[in-house]
Parts: C-alpha cells; sequence; structure tokens
C-alpha cells in the first residue's frame, strides 16, 4: 500500500472544514516522511499542515483524515 502526502488548510478558525490536497504518493515511509519534515521546515504559517497516511487508496487516506477523532481521556494516574 502506499503513503499519501497531504497538505491540510482550514478555511476558518474552528476546524470545522479541512481542505486537502494531495501533493506525492511514496512508496516507502521513509521517504514521505523526509518530504514532510522538508515541507513543515519551509511552513510560513500555522494554518497548514501535512501528513502522511498509509492506505490502500487516495479516497480511504482522505476519509481517514477527515473522521472526527475524540480527544483521549486522560486518568488521574496519567496527568
Amino acid at each position: 500500500m502506499p503513503y499519501y502526502l497531504f497538505k491540510i488548510s482550514s478555511g476558518d478558525k474552528l476546524d470545522l472544514v479541512k481542505n486537502l490536497e494531495l501533493l506525492e504518493v511514496f512508496d516507502a515511509f521513509r521517504a514521505a516522511k523526509t518530504q514532510a519534515k522538508k515541507l513543515r521546515a519551509q511552513q510560513a504559517d500555522d494554518a497548514t499542515s501535512f501528513k502522511v497516511m498509509f492506505a490502500e487508496n487516495q479516497l480511504s487516506a482522505e476519509e481517514q483524515l477527515l473522521e472526527k477523532r475524540d480527544k483521549p481521556v486522560l486518568m488521574e494516574h496519567e496527568r
């Protein structure tokens, strides 16, 4: 399965809508990770982020990125 490198930007401050842009597709994680780190270092604003997703196809990768996740609950001993 390939690794997909996405540029994620938010149209508003509430992060309700995410704009995904596929930048590249990689066969190896190391190359994808290196490119993502390079793009993050060149990043001028905080409104965008770069993520690497491992998925069967581009649609599956986009669905994983758009999935709403709950914040983990911290137990008392984990604080």
